[in-house]
């Protein structure tokens, strides 16, 4: 029987630069069984913001308790599928940062996405954010999974600073043990191709982008060529989801 650690080799293995991993992130146990059953499905990730909404909150007002719980029933849409999963935990909640990942070990979670800002907004230093990282990986390796897998947020970016500062903090926290960085342009700004090319090339192709479906977005293909190890969707889907729901709804009350 596959320990957990397995599984996290498994997933650390997935990330390969110019082969890149593609999550279509999930938010509830619907939404994780309708990804984790595809055939094309390598893994499983949350978004913070879909599970906040989903739950009837802002990603800013997620708790970790609220997280947690929705993470259960995503964790078992996993387990159910054989797919490995990785939360966004956000900050992993100030000093609750050990409890948060041991408790998600425990529901069978080999990754997470950490945020190097904290609740209120706020960067941590360089030097506290990568530290943040190795605490995430000791309480992981402490539960046996040695191989927990940190994709590590910059939110460097949207906070003003330039790429310079983004590429020092990327690199910081790659020798923290990150296995990816994923650098935060903001919902509208995103990155343009050349920020890409220089990212990758600073991080030896450890890159992780989110994918912008509008029609001046870099597709999948292209992202893969430049080199990204991998591509995330954030809250896109959800919303696309949405949309659909309460069109179709709308048509049907439209007859009454």
């Amino acid at each position: 029987m596959a320990s957990l650690n397995d599984t996290a080799q498994l997933f650390k293995h997935l990330h390969k630069p110019g082969k890149p991993l593609v999550l279509t992130n999930v938010y509830d146990g619907l939404s994780a069984r309708a990804v984790a059953s595809l055939p094309n499905c390598k893994a499983l990730a949350t978004a913070s913001f879909s599970v906040a909404r989903a739950n009837g909150t802002e990603d800013d007002e997620l708790d970790m308790e609220t997280n947690l719980s929705a993470c259960e029933l995503i964790a078992a849409g996993a387990r159910e599928f054989g797919k490995p999963l990785t939360v966004d935990i956000q900050d992993a909640y100030g000093d609750q940062l050990e409890e948060a990942i041991s408790r998600l070990v425990q529901l069978g979670v080999v990754g997470v996405n950490l945020e190097d800002c904290d609740r209120s907004g706020i960067l941590y230093s360089e030097e506290v954010a990568a530290d943040r990282i190795k605490r995430a990986l000791t309480t992981a390796a402490n539960e046996n999974v040695k191989d927990f897998v940190v994709n590590a947020r910059c939110d460097a970016l949207i906070q003003g600073l330039n790429l310079s500062e983004v590429i020092s903090r990327g690199k910081a926290y790659l020798d923290a043990g990150a296995t990816t960085v994923f650098v935060w342009g903001g919902s509208s700004r995103g990155l343009a191709r050349h920020e890409v090319k220089e990212l990758v090339a600073a991080f030896g192709g450890r890159l992780n982008v989110l994918l912008k479906l509008s029609i001046d977005g870099l597709t999948i293909p292209e992202l893969a060529a430049i080199g990204v190890a991998r591509i995330s969707i954030g809250p896109t889907l959800q919303v696309e989801a949405m949309k659909y729901y309460s069109r179709e709804a709308d048509k049907l009350l439209s007859q009454a």
